[in-house]
Parts: C-alpha cells; sequence; structure tokens
C-alpha cells in the first residue's frame, strides 16, 4: 500500500510539473481570463454605468410612508428654532409623502449626460488595460522564445567547444600541439559553460515573466512551457502617416480623454444651470386614528415649490469658474496624449524597421562567420592559423549566431509594440 501511495504522488507531481504547451493566443487569452488589473478595470467601468441611472432618478417621483406618534402638552406650540410658531397635538398617524422635481432647466440632464461620458471613458480605459495586459504578454512571450534560442546556441557552443579541447588535447598528448593551445581552447570551453549558465537563468527568468503575465504565477512560475513559434508579421508600410493617423483615431487612451473633455463640457453646463429655479410638487396625505381631538381623522394636502437662487456668496459663480477650467484642461490633456502617441508611433515604427533590416544582415553576419570560422579552422589544422585566431573566429560565429536568433524574435516583438501604439493590439 505505501508503495502505491509512493507511485500515485510521484505521477501526480510529475503530472503537476508537465510543461505548459502555449501559443501567443493561448497566452492573451489567458492574460485576459486571470489577469486581475482587467478585472480591476471592468469593475470600475461598471460601477461608472450606475452613476448615470442614479442621477436620472432625480426625474423619478419619490414616494415614502411614516408613522408618527407625539405626546405634548394640550395646546403647546414650538415658540423657538423657527419662523413659525405652530400648534402641537398629541396624536398617532400615519401618510404618504410624495415629491415630483417638475424641472430645473437641463441642469440634472447635463449632470446624466456627464456622467454617460465618463461612465464610457471607463470603458475605454478597460480597453487601454486590456491592450497594456496583450502587449505586456506578447514581451514576456517573445522574449521566453528569444531566452530559448540563444539557450540553443549555448548548448551548440559548449558542444562545439568542447569538441575542440577534446581534439586538442589529443593533438598535445601527442606532441602535435601546445599546452598553450589546450588552455585557450578551455578558456573558450569555460566561457561557453558561463553563456550557458546565463542562457539558462534567462530562460528561467522569461518563463516567470511569462506566467505572471498570464495570470498564472504560482502554477508556472518555475517555469514549464513548450512554446509555439508564431509566424512572422506582414510587411511594414512604406509610410508611417497611415499609422499616426490610425492611431489617433483608434488609441483607447486618446479615446478616453476626448469623452472625458465631453463630459467635463456638459459638467460645465449643469454648473452654469445652477443659477437657475428648480420647480418641483409635493403632496402628502394620511390618518390620525388616535390623539388630541382637535387634530382631524385624516389629512391631505398637495403644493408647488418654486426655489430662485439669489445670493450664495458667489458660490455658484464659483463652481461654474471651477469647471470651465478643468475642461480647458481636459482638453490640453487630449492635445497632450495626441502628441505624445504621434511621437511614440514614429518611434515604433523606425524600431520595427530596424528590426526588419536587422533580419536579413544578422543572417548576412552569420554566414560570414562561419566562413571565417571553417577557414580558420583549416588553417590552424595545416598549422598554419593560431589558437587565438581561432578562439576568435569562434567568439564571433557565437555572437552572430545568438544576434540571429534574437532578430527574429525582436522583430515580431518590434511589431506587437507598433500594434498597441496605433490602437490594433486589443
Amino acid at each position: 500500500m505505501r508503495r502505491i501511495l509512493i507511485l500515485i504522488l510521484s505521477a501526480c507531481c510529475v503530472f503537476a510539473q508537465a510543461p505548459l504547451h502555449l501559443s501567443l493566443p493561448e497566452a492573451q487569452r489567458l492574460a485576459v481570463s486571470n489577469n486581475p488589473q482587467i478585472s480591476a478595470a471592468q469593475f470600475t467601468a461598471s460601477a461608472a454605468a450606475q452613476v448615470p441611472l442614479e442621477l436620472r432618478s432625480n426625474f423619478e417621483p419619490t414616494l415614502s410612508g411614516a408613522v408618527t406618534g407625539v405626546g405634548a402638552d394640550s395646546g403647546s406650540r414650538l415658540a423657538a428654532g423657527g419662523l413659525n410658531n405652530p400648534v402641537v397635538y398629541s396624536r398617532i398617524g400615519t401618510g404618504l409623502q410624495l415629491s415630483q422635481l417638475v424641472t430645473d432647466f437641463g441642469r440634472t440632464g447635463n449632470l446624466v449626460n456627464s456622467a454617460k461620458f465618463h461612465a464610457q471613458a471607463q470603458e475605454q480605459v478597460t480597453q487601454a488595460t486590456r491592450a497594456q495586459i496583450l502587449l505586456a504578454v506578447n514581451r514576456a512571450y517573445f522574449g521566453a522564445l528569444r531566452a530559448e534560442a540563444v539557450l540553443k546556441v549555448a548548448r551548440q557552443t559548449v558542444d562545439a567547444r568542447q569538441l575542440v579541447v577534446d581534439q586538442v588535447t589529443t593533438l598535445a598528448n601527442s606532441n602535435l600541439k601546445s599546452t598553450l593551445d589546450v588552455s585557450f581552447a578551455s578558456v573558450n570551453l569555460a566561457d561557453a559553460k558561463l553563456l550557458l549558465a546565463s542562457a539558462q537563468s534567462n530562460v528561467q527568468a522569461a518563463y516567470a515573466e511569462l506566467a505572471t503575465a498570464i495570470g498564472l504565477p504560482n502554477q508556472y512560475g518555475q517555469g514549464g512551457f513548450e512554446l509555439a513559434l508564431e509566424a512572422m508579421p506582414d510587411k511594414l508600410p512604406d509610410s508611417v502617416d497611415p499609422l499616426m493617423d490610425q492611431a489617433i483615431r483608434d488609441r483607447p487612451e486618446l479615446a478616453s480623454l476626448r469623452l472625458e473633455r465631453s463630459a467635463a463640457e456638459r459638467f460645465v453646463q449643469a454648473e452654469r444651470d445652477l443659477k437657475l429655479p428648480t420647480i418641483s410638487v409635493a403632496a402628502a396625505a394620511g390618518f390620525a386614528p388616535s390623539g388630541d381631538p382637535q387634530v382631524p381623522g385624516r389629512y391631505g394636502a398637495i403644493g408647488m415649490n418654486v426655489n430662485i437662487p439669489i445670493f450664495n456668496g458667489y458660490l455658484y459663480r464659483s463652481r461654474s469658474r471651477e469647471a470651465e477650467l478643468k475642461a480647458k484642461a481636459a482638453d490640453k490633456n487630449v492635445s497632450d496624449l495626441a502628441n505624445r502617441v504621434t511621437r511614440d508611433v514614429r518611434i515604433a515604427y523606425l524600431n520595427a524597421t530596424n528590426a526588419f533590416e536587422r533580419l536579413s544582415l544578422t543572417a548576412q553576419l552569420l554566414d560570414q562567420t562561419k566562413l571565417a570560422l571553417d577557414l580558420a579552422q583549416r588553417r590552424y589544422d595545416l598549422g598554419l592559423g593560431s589558437i587565438v585566431e581561432l578562439s576568435q573566429a569562434q567568439l564571433n560565429v557565437t555572437s552572430a549566431e545568438i544576434s540571429g536568433s534574437s532578430a527574429e524574435f525582436d522583430y515580431q516583438l518590434q511589431r506587437a509594440i507598433l500594434s498597441y501604439q496605433i490602437g490594433e493590439l486589443r
């Protein structure tokens, strides 16, 4: 029984450590589902959507009920605390009170519209948050692929230099090469092993970054991914101008600020409407089944109230001025972000163009370094070249292989950044 339990636990551990097969779309789907920032943005947007409903309730009638019991000296009156002097009788009464706003000459309507624009702006914030999360996933995904590619180069470099060490050591033992050659070859091998150790650490760090980006840091934070390669993006457009126009049109951050500007403009109108009167209707009816004989058994009344603001210490004027200044600030914020978006798109386009050019340049560099290594190896085997020449050729090949392995994923990442900057990454 104990052996069976051990086997089951071992199987569970193996299953828990099984690598997660992942493609970029699957990673993005996991991030959208698991990342708490998106959920927080969605809750904030949902909360903002309730504000127009709260403000619109001012248009609806208010009905409330009341039960009142009063014990008082018969016929006594309230003599302080107010301008009126009503008589107070002992009684028990029940009734309903109804109030209805007739008009406030547009203030509530402007407040509702302002809140609607703000709620729509929060929805755009949710879209912007989603785009930022997707960009983070792209960074982590292509970073992990790049780290894996460098690790592969490092392993191949260790194998190749180990072979050279073995060959040179054999030749030195036969007195065909010097111990200096063995020393140089061993140094190169040690350098390759350092590169391998660094590459292994970078892969684990990239896996941890990816696990956090997709919202599963505890399950896969120590690694365990099998990542699928992604197809190369389409060719870049010849000009950046259409991309900048698209960014100005589609970036959710800009759309959010435009909506906030509209909300501020509506709020300006609402604050100006504070100077206008409000008209409302109030009604009350009920019964007083028990009380002083002078209190009727039932009551009812209806009336209209017109509230006209005359002077309040310049409060309304100051509020209106404050709203106007905030609306101007919101307009300037839109202009500022549009300028920064234009700059970011241009930079992203230049970076993507440079990364695309590096694809062919690194391929040419790798071909040339491999040719130089082959020639250096032949010269060394024939005794015409030194171990220093061979070592330098090996270093050049390793550097070129790392650059070539990274170039493809760098280009894909730069295209993802460009897609984010123009508002396509959603």
